[in-house]
Parts: C-alpha cells; structure tokens; sequence
C-alpha cells in the first residue's frame, strides 16, 4: 500500500503498461504541515487506497505531472473527495475537457503548500511542459515523464526496451523526448533549477526510487543536456 519514506512523505506503486512493456508508475503523498494532503500523480482510486488516503488526513489537492503522467484518475478523487482541488499541469485543461480545474500549475508553488513544497516548470520540449516537485523537509526530488529510471528489478522485457531507450539504470526521459526538444537553453536552464535544490532521495515518474545519490544520478543522467 502506501510506503513511509521519510517524515510526512509516502509514495504508492501500481502497474503500467505502455505497449506491452510493463514500466509502473508512482504516486507520492505529502502530507503539509499547514494540514492535509498533497497528492502527486494520483493512482487508481481502489477502496484500499482510499483509506489508506483518509487514514493519513484531508486530501486537498491533487496534481499531475504533465498532461501525459498522472491525471488518469483525477475524475475519482473529485468524487471521492469532494473539497480537494484539482491543478492542472500546462496543456493538460485542454487535453481533459471533462474536468473542472482549480488552478494552473508553473514555476511558482502556490503560498498554500510552498512551506513544504518547491516546484519548477521543466520547459524547451516541443509539446510537453513537465512540473518537477521538491520536498523540501525530506531533501526530495519529484518527476514524471523526464525521470524514468529502470533498474535491474524490472522485468527482463523492460530492461532490454529500457536500454534501446536510454533510460537503464540512468535517470532521464527515453531517447525519443531528447530528439523532440524545440529550445535546448531553456530545456537546459530548467534540470539546472532542479539541480539547485538540494536533495538526496529522487522518485521518478517510471521505475526504481533512488533512495540515496539522487542529485548525482540526476546530474549523470541529464550529462547530454548539461
């Protein structure tokens, strides 16, 4: 179920498979000092889940990643918690019509959650706009999609597909994303606002955790940027 990975901070794994290949996704959980929850790429919303959720506290807002990582579920956690508050990731209010946003997610944390949250808008791909997430009291970086990291516990499909793409054992996006890029300076200028912050600890979009060494393995896997 959930996993405690340092004070006020626990993360959830599920399946995911993307044409076969089984890459898993994470969901991270912060539970702000000023009250309630901060859901990072929710999960599907099981009856497990949910409690584990409630027993924690008050969910009160839920963000994605991007509009591609982690808004599959947001429409449940609108109904099962009524009173959160949905963020859209930039690009993500047109992709999902369906839903009714609360804010627009950027560069600037909102006041509600910066005394326990950092964020940055990792900007310069051609259509994909990401929001990269710091905890600050656990020395935590947060990604999505530009942070897979496969590592040797995934399945032997997933390795191998991994290493075409770049992304085994390395943290990064797959080597499609890196060919997509439309402005290198501004793509650049943005792992380096990651790379200010100081932390340990690293939780990808994709793939294994990086409980130690997270800033280094951040640094290594964006060297062709850098």
């Amino acid at each position: 179920m959930l996993t405690e990975r340092a004070d006020r901070l626990w993360t959830y794994e599920e399946p995911l498979a993307f044409f076969g290949v089984e890459l898993g996704r994470i969901m991270t959980v912060v539970e702000l000092s000023s009250g309630g929850l901060f859901v990072q790429s929710p999960a599907e919303l099981t009856p497990d889940l949910r409690a584990a959720l409630e027993k924690l506290g008050d969910v009160r807002f839920v963000a994605p990643a991007s509009k591609l990582h982690g808004h599959l579920y947001m429409e449940q956690y609108r109904e099962a918690f009524p009173d959160a508050e949905l963020l859209a990731a930039p690009g993500l209010a047109a992709r999902r019509p369906d839903l009714r946003f609360d804010g627009l997610l950027g560069d600037t944390p909102d006041p509600r959650w910066s005394a326990d949250i950092d964020q940055v808008a990792v900007d310069g791909h051609r259509w994909l706009t990401e929001v990269a997430y710091y905890h600050r009291s656990s020395g935590t970086v947060i990604l999505g999609d530009v942070g897979f990291h496969v590592g040797p516990s995934s399945p032997l499909k997933t390795r191998l597909v991994a290493r075409l793409l770049r992304i085994y054992c390395r943290v990064g996006p797959p080597i499609e994303f890196r060919l997509t890029i439309a402005n290198e300076e501004t793509f650049r200028r943005s792992i380096r606002d990651v790379l200010a912050w100081e932390f340990d600890r690293l939780i990808p979009g994709h793939g294994e955790i990086v409980e130690t060494g997270g800033k280094e393995a951040v640094a290594e896997g964006f060297d062709w940027i850098l």
